[in-house]
């Protein structure tokens, strides 16, 4: 029997973070095999926006796009290009218009997939204009969704060299498809939403999708992927939010809660060394950005341990 997997959890915050109603909010989106981790702090509730970061042994650096007044720095790869979404207003998560972008050299590129409806269609449908790149690889093939005209989901790939959009990636089963991260093999990981409302996780490897579903669980969504297939997200048990890790190769769940935190953890991205980026709320309220990094070297998705 395989030794389970034990963590060590550190609490990482942009110190700029302000405080809004007497509470703080971080969230680390991604982290590349160099340590290197995107995230950024606000709720985006209106006064409270979203500011991005890249975080590199230590150091915050601001990642914001030029003109916005929100950006969430979701992802990045080992090349340094960067990837996430902004708003160009601040009135709160629901009623902010959502565009997609990559950074490269410090330039920031908006995109949009073409399908995505412009702000007048989306304002004459009651909808709001929803565009984001959640995650890149080192082959510069960015991932993201839209939303169509009716609100409903719809994932893509972009290709940063050529600047090509693939076809819409939906699952069979879905009424709407997110595609959160893709790895170097271009295994993609996601979750759908079918005609019950019901929310499942899904793996899409070239075609060829397969849900998945945590034991016990009301909802589960993948957000992250590494290159040994282990994916990591969270799941609904009873109405708590748990973060999760599953070994697409093996089929098995890990529930992975950072200690410090009251049964609400979300893990966003995981690296080849198999430390995972997320967030987890604490007993005061406030929203906490999280780093759990394996005490174990030598098994998949485990090499060298790195502190960022």
């Amino acid at each position: 029997m395989d030794d389970p997997i034990t963590y060590r959890f550190e609490t990482i915050n942009d110190p700029l973070t302000p405080s809004f109603n007497g509470l703080t909010f971080n969230n680390l989106q991604g982290i590349n095999n160099f340590g290197q981790i995107d995230g950024f702090y606000g709720s985006g509730q209106a006064g409270d926006p979203n500011k991005g970061y890249l975080l590199t042994h230590g150091t915050f650096t601001p990642e914001n796009c030029p003109g916005s007044a929100q950006t969430q720095a979701n992802g990045l790869n080992d090349l340094g290009i960067h990837v996430g979404y902004f708003y160009k207003t601040d009135n709160g998560v629901a009623f902010d218009n959502q565009f997609g972008f990559y950074e490269s050299g410090g330039v920031f590129h908006e995109v949009n997939n073409p399908n995505t409806p412009t702000a007048a269609e989306a304002a004459k449908a009651g909808v709001l204009v929803e565009n984001q790149l959640l995650g890149v690889n080192d082959l510069n093939i960015a991932v993201g969704f839209f939303n169509d005209i009716n609100g409903n989901s719809h994932g893509y790939t972009y290709n940063i060299n050529t600047g090509k959009f693939s076809a819409d990636i939906n699952d069979p089963n879905a009424v709407s498809t997110v595609a959160a991260a893709i790895n170097n093999f271009g295994e993609i990981a996601g979750f759908y939403t079918d005609s019950g409302g019901v929310i499942h996780g899904f793996l899409d490897n070239r075609g060829h999708f397969s849900t998945v579903n945590a034991p016990g669980a009301s909802e589960t969504e993948l957000l992250g992927i590494n290159d040994f297939g282990i994916a990591v997200g969270f799941d609904m048990v009873n109405g708590a939010m748990h973060g999760i890790v599953f070994n697409s190769h093996t089929g098995k769940f890990t529930t992975l809660d950072d200690p410090h935190g009251i049964g609400t953890t979300t893990l966003n991205g995981i690296n080849d060394l198999g430390q995972i980026v997320g967030f987890y709320v604490d007993s005061h309220g406030n929203t906490d950005g999280l780093l759990a990094t394996p005490n174990l070297i030598g098994i998949p998705g485990v090499g060298h341990m790195m502190h960022v």
